[in-house]
This record gives structure tokens, sequence and C-alpha cells, in this order.
């Protein structure tokens, strides 16, 4: 097993955290074009965002088959292979002239992107020893904020500089440096175990992992906070891009800069963890979340980014505690576990516009601030949940029907 701190471990992290960073990278490069695109096309802001939620969600639904793809087949092919083709579609998004051209790219995109966050962290749980993995995961996750942040540095700019086309090209160029760093530094699989692929198998695996409340609750709280988080960042382009502020697309861009906090909050969790609980570190960063929204609804450019710096940072030290808590309580399947939740986040990343937008058209910042409080206050009392849990279900449900041959018999589903 990888052993933390040693060449090895900081070889594959890197490459797994370069793969991340492609990858939320090309997610986010259009969040900072998105007035860009209601002024070039002439649609809404909800359409606009589109660009951005169709992506994730077909992101998520990419995750189903993917994880499980990846118990019978191994991690790293699959993970190479989906990044090659999301390498080449974003070249091709750089010609595209139509809106609806590019949301059916962004669709095929998206599903391409799905396979390296559905693999990596059951790649970690393979190979990498349990200290090892909290602290894998921390930096892993930090390759997710650079990303994004990097994506939408590069959407900003290069729109102002050279129009929105151009934006797609860099990051193309950008794509192919990662891609080839992370085929040259991550090591083959040495301790996985293929799984013969049954979709009765799969399905059954996925419905356990559902059917446990330690992971439910980790699956919930992950896919509710990203669902109000995200979209926050596309409703806040369109408040700092009117009256009084009057942001341009490069500074939208620079926006995302907060993410740097959330970055460093992601490589602080590990280490937290070693003290405290997963479950009340999650508490612990939602409660910081909300402190974060309620910053924003001070009346000055400065407040509002003090205001999310402040959400970024405690968004991504929930998010590292409960996706590694997954990864360490799932005790079969690690890849279809994982996968779910991934699905849950993607599809709180793609619907939480149209949960706020009734909150913006109502009364503008101070309702998606408001929505937002409401939906935090819901995860915070689940980690509060997770937290005060009889230790002894920890993981009671995964080991009630331990992984292997599937029973055969009338009553069986693999039988009918």
């Amino acid at each position: 097993m990888i052993e933390a701190r040693t060449p090895q471990f900081w070889r594959s992290t890197l490459a797994l955290s370069l793969g991340s960073f492609m990858v939320f990278a090309n997610i986010y490069t259009t969040q900072p074009m998105l007035p860009s695109f209601s002024e070039t096309f002439g649609v809404s802001p909800l359409v606009a965002s589109w660009s951005l939620s169709l992506t994730t969600l077909m992101l998520a639904c990419s995750l189903l088959v993917y994880g499980p793809l990846s118990d019978a087949i191994g991690r790293r092919g699959l993970m190479l292979v989906s990044l090659g083709g999301v390498l080449l579609l974003t070249l091709a998004l750089g010609f595209v002239e139509e809106f609806e051209t590019l949301l059916w790219l962004r669709v095929v995109q998206g599903f391409l992107l799905g396979g390296l966050p559905a693999i990596a962290i059951a790649y970690m749980g393979d190979e990498y020893s349990k200290p090892a993995l909290g602290v894998a995961v921390g930096i892993y996750i930090s390759g997710n904020t650079l990303g994004g942040i990097g994506g939408r540095l590069v959407g900003g700019f290069m729109t102002d500089l050279a129009g929105w086309q151009s934006a797609f090209w860099v990051m193309s160029l950008i794509s192919l440096v990662c891609l080839s760093l992370l085929l040259w530094l991550l090591p083959p699989s040495r301790h996985f175990t293929p799984k013969p692929f049954r979709l009765c198998g799969v399905l059954g695996d996925m419905g356990r992992h559902l059917r446990n409340p330690v992971l439910l609750l980790a699956y919930l709280i992950g896919g509710l906070n990203f669902f109000i988080f995200i979209n926050q960042y596309s409703y806040v382009t369109f408040l700092l891009s009117a009256e009084p502020y009057l942001l341009s697309a490069s500074f939208l861009g620079m926006l995302f800069l907060c993410y740097l906090s959330g970055t460093f909050a992601s490589a602080l969790s590990g280490r937290i963890a070693r003290g405290l609980p997963q479950p009340l570190c999650m508490l612990m960063g939602i409660a910081i979340f909300m402190c974060g929204t309620l910053v924003t609804l001070i009346p000055s450019l400065w407040a509002i980014l003090g205001g999310l710096l402040i959400n970024s940072f405690g968004f991504f030290f929930c998010h590292s505690m409960a996706s590694s808590w997954v990864s360490h309580n799932a005790a079969f399947a690690r890849g279809s576990a994982s996968s779910l939740y991934l699905v849950f986040y993607y599809v709180g990343a793609s619907s939480g516009g149209f949960y706020l937008e009734p909150f913006w058209q109502q009364s503008g910042w101070s309702g998606v601030v408001l929505g937002s409080l409401l939906v935090l206050a819901l995860t915070a009392a689940m980690a509060l949940r997770l937290w005060l849990r009889p230790a002894s279900t920890e993981v009671m449900l995964e080991r009630v029907e331990p992984p292997g041959p599937r029973r055969s018999g009338p009553h069986s589903a693999c039988a009918r």
C-alpha cells in the first residue's frame, strides 16, 4: 500500500491532482462567460447557465457508468481514455457558432468529464493506506479548487482579450499538458481486484449503499451543499456585472480566486480529521459556509468577496470530509460508493439554479441568500445526525450482505 509522504505517494497524488485540475478547469470555463452568452446569443441568464448545468448533469449521469465499470475493468486506463475525449471536445468548442451546438458539445463533454472524478478516489481507496488516504483526498480536492479557479480565469480573461472561443483553445492546450503528465506520473493499480460486471450486482451494490444511512447522509450533505455553493457563484456574476459594480468578464473570472481559501481548507482537512470526528468537521464546515453567506449581504464589493472567501473555505472543508467519509465507510464496491457521492454532488450542481431562480427573481441577491440558508440548515441537521449516531451502526448495513457470489434461486433478481 502507498504510505503517506513517500515518493510514490507524492507522484500518484500529483498525477491525480493534475487530472482533477484538468476536469474542473474544463467544467467551469464557461461560468464567467455567462453574461457574454446572454448578450451574444440573446438568451436569459437561466438559459445561459445551461452551458454549465447540462455539463454537470451529464457528468452526474456518467458516474453511474464509470464507477461500476472501473470496478470491473480497472481504474487507470478508463481515466486516461475519458480525459482524451475531453481534450478533443474542448478543442472543438472553440469553433462553434451557435449556442445550441455549444450546448450539445458540452453535454457530450460532461459525460466524458465524469471518468476521473468517478474513479480517482476509488483508485486511492485501493492503493493507499487509510492514514495516507485522508491526506491524499484533501490534496486531490485542492486540485478541484485550483482547476475551478484556473478554468474561470482562462474563461474570463480570454473572453475579454480575444472572444470566448479563444478560451476553449487555450484550455485545450492546458488539458494536453495535464493529460501528458498524468500518463507519465500515475502508476498502474497494484491492489485492484476486478469484479465481473453484472448489472443486477451493480444495482444491488448501489441499493445497499443507498440503504446505509451512514453513506446516504454523506451523499445528501455533499449534494445539497454543492446545490447551493456553485449556483451562488452563477448568480453573483449577474449581481456584480450590473449596477453599481459593473465588473467585466476578466474581473468576474478573478472573482473565483476566492476558491483559494477552499484549496487551503481541503489540504487542511486531513490533518484536522485526525483529532476530531469527521461528522463534527462537516458540521463546522457548514456553519462557516452559512456565516460567509450572511456576510455577502453587506452592500460592498469587498464584503461580498470576503463572504465568498469564507464560503469557499467552509464548503470545501465539508466536501473533503464527506467524500473521504464515503471512501472510509464503504466496505465493498468503493467505485460505486464514490460514484454515488458524486452523482448527488453534480445533480445538486445542475439543479440548484432552478431552486434559486425564483428567489433571485423575487428578491435579488438577498433572496438567493435566504434560499441558501434554508438548505444549509437542513445539511447542518444531517451532519449533526451523523455525529450523534450510535457507533455500532457505522457500517452495519454495509456488512449485512457481505460482497461475494450473489444468491441464485426463485427470489433472486438475477435469476429472473
